[in-house]
Formats: structure tokens, C-alpha cells, sequence
């Protein structure tokens, strides 16, 4: 991917700068506004906007010395929306996906659905 592309003679139409700048912009996006993943402090926020026709995805998250195991399930086949959310089996209020983090070096399973 190009950066940017020039439109100063004699470049015009080329493309021009590192490419990794143009990569970590679309890592960002995919990350952060697809796959709904936005970390702020000690909260992960949970709120994708995936295809309709993706069943579910999955993500391996370190948090300092704990891991996150986070499924996230799309029954309805539905683009956005959390229907509800858990971490380690036990539902989060507000029905939101606002996953609290610990730096306890444990493993924790987060389930979000969609809906």
C-alpha cells in the first residue's frame, strides 16, 4: 500500500512513503472498529462491527501477567449489538461488553454474543 500518492509533476499518481505506516493504520482499523477491540486503562471495551455471515471470532489477549480467552458469538447473524457478555461464567451488568482487567496471571474466558 502506498502512503500517499503525489500530485506534484513529475510523480504525479505515484504512491510513496513506507507502506508500514499505511499497515498500522489498517491493523488499527481492523482491530479497533471491526473486531470492536479498544483497550482504555484497565477496561477492554467490546464492540464489533463484523459481516453478518461471520458465526464468531476468537482473540488471545495478554494483559500484563493474565490472558484473556475472548469468544465472541454471533447467533443472529447480526453486524452490531452485544446481547450480552461474561467473564469467567459470570454475566457483566449493564449488558454491555466493558471487560474489567486484573494483573492477577491468571486466564480468564470472555464470552460476548451479539444480537
Amino acid at each position: 500500500m502506498a502512503a500517499d500518492v503525489y500530485t506534484e509533476p513529475p510523480h504525479v499518481g505515484r504512491g510513496g512513503g513506507p507502506g508500514i505506516r499505511v499497515g498500522g493504520w489498517m491493523y488499527q482499523a481492523g482491530v479497533e472498529w471491526i473486531l470492536g477491540f479498544r483497550l482504555r486503562g484497565t477496561t477492554l471495551l467490546l464492540d464489533p462491527c463484523i459481516p453478518r455471515a461471520w458465526p464468531r471470532y476468537e482473540i488471545d489477549f495478554r494483559y500484563h501477567s493474565a490472558t484473556y480467552e475472548i469468544v465472541v458469538e454471533n447467533p443472529q447473524g447480526v453486524s452490531r449489538g452485544v446481547a450480552s457478555s461474561e467473564l469467567d461464567g459470570q454475566a457483566l451488568a449493564g449488558g454491555g461488553a466493558a471487560i474489567p482487567l486484573a494483573d492477577d496471571g491468571a486466564t480468564h474466558q470472555v464470552r460476548v454474543v451479539l444480537g
